[in-house]
């Protein structure tokens, strides 16, 4: 098709034009660091944590004053937790993943190091936390009895020649030997050396989504509820709600005397976590949808205001012989040089949305497929939007447009 009769048609609505351009160039810009950023956010939402989340339940207690017999106080406690219906074993443990807090610690291939080989979260647990996290052994094996330690006798002692035994998750053991296997080497904690038992698949840090996501380590170390430590019992998934309630009454007889600080699902858990961010994730979708609608109706409108004001040279061309398909078409490629133009300005300004995004928001450079297909988008919407008046306007007997002018 000859485009010059709609570049000079163009030239005469200047204004119009420039509109529908500027419109469709500010939707291509937001659209696509919105679709971006959504991205961005979905993925962190669905992010997995290494555990058995679906089978967990949590209850985290404080003492009143100070705790003299806390560690004493937390073996009846686990006693009392295992021993309830539909528990399957239960750990103490002193941080989860997705929570608002994390203690971590560098390591080092050599205890005279400069700088730490990397940092990695640590968790720390009581007997049977690795079969009640549900977390994956893919190498090694688990600590045995004999190797968990009370963690105020460790921090007390300080750091000793004895190695620690330490299970690292793939990604701290990748970071450690990147062309080898951790597995059986020693590494050092500042002075306190370390001997890798085991391997898990993955174990997200707590606060997640970072450049050391998945880099953590697991330690036998027991800490009592006084010191920060969780409750974690694992059972069913449809016997968690009874499980829950059985566990609160079961720490309250043993002492009634504390609070109750925390006492939900891992599922729950995991979605306050990210109530923000399925919140974000709605509002940059609604956005959107609106600027994707407004842009429609502005190019709906335009078009409509068009096809009335060229109905004189829509008859003409029609008593020519022109079809009306050729009429449809002529504005489907008016609109396509439009929505072109306004997605090469929505382009250049995408980019430079993105550039002060990361520089004020630290957010990661936009991926390239992100313009394209922002301009997929637009081109579509475009063609839907502006289908609806072309086809009135090539539907219109060539007599009744001759005189509806």
């Amino acid at each position: 098709m000859d485009i010059r009769p709609i570049l000079s048609t163009l030239r005469r609505h200047k204004t119009a034009a420039a509109l529908i351009v500027l419109e469709v160039a500010l939707t291509c810009a937001i659209v696509c660091n919105a679709l971006f950023l959504v991205s961005q956010r979905v993925e962190k939402i669905s992010m997995p944590s290494g555990i058995a989340e679906n089978e967990l339940v949590m209850v985290r207690v404080s003492g009143i004053g100070k705790q003299t017999n806390g560690m004493a106080r937390t073996r009846e406690d686990l006693a009392s937790l295992r021993a309830i219906p539909g528990v399957t074993s239960a750990t103490i443990i002193n941080q989860l993943p997705f929570r608002s807090s994390s203690s971590s610690s560098s390591i080092q291939r050599q205890q005279d190091q400069e700088r730490p080989t990397t940092d990695a979260s640590m968790y720390t647990m009581s007997e049977d936390g690795i079969r009640t996290m549900g977390i994956n052994v893919v190498a090694g094996r688990d600590f045995l009895p004999d190797e968990y330690m009370d963690y105020a006798v460790v921090s007390k002692a300080g750091s000793t020649d004895k190695a620690v035994p330490v299970i690292f998750s793939q990604a701290t053991a990748a970071k450690m030997e990147p062309n080898g296997s951790a597995l059986g080497k020693t590494y050092y904690m500042g002075k306190q050396p370390l001997h890798v038992v085991g391997i898990v698949d993955t174990l997200t840090t707590p606060t997640g989504w970072d450049d050391n996501w998945n880099e953590s380590m697991l330690m036998p170390l027991r800490r009592g509820f006084h010191e920060g430590g969780i409750y974690m019992l694992r059972t069913a998934p449809e016997r968690r709600d009874e499980v829950l309630k059985a566990a609160v009454a079961a720490l309250e007889r043993n002492d009634a005397n504390r609070l109750m600080r925390d006492k939900k699902t891992y599922e729950d858990q995991r979605n306050d976590y990210f109530k923000n961010d399925r919140a974000m994730v709605g509002l940059l979708v609604t956005v959107c949808i609106a600027l994707l609608v407004v842009t429609a109706l502005g190019i709906v409108g335009l078009a409509s205001f068009w096809v009335q004001q060229r109905s004189k040279q829509i008859g003409i061309r029609r008593a020519l012989g022109a079809t009306r398909g050729q009429i449809l078409r002529y504005f489907q490629t008016e609109n396509f040089l439009l929505a072109t133009l306004g997605i090469v300005l929505g382009m250049l300004a995408a980019y430079a949305i993105n550039l002060a995004l990361m520089n004020m928001y630290e957010l990661p450079r936009m991926p390239l497929l992100y313009l394209p297909l922002g301009a997929v988008l637009l081109w579509l919407l475009g063609q839907i939007a502006v289908f609806g008046p072309a086809r009135r306007a090539a539907a219109v007997p060539p007599a009744v447009a001759t005189r509806s002018s």
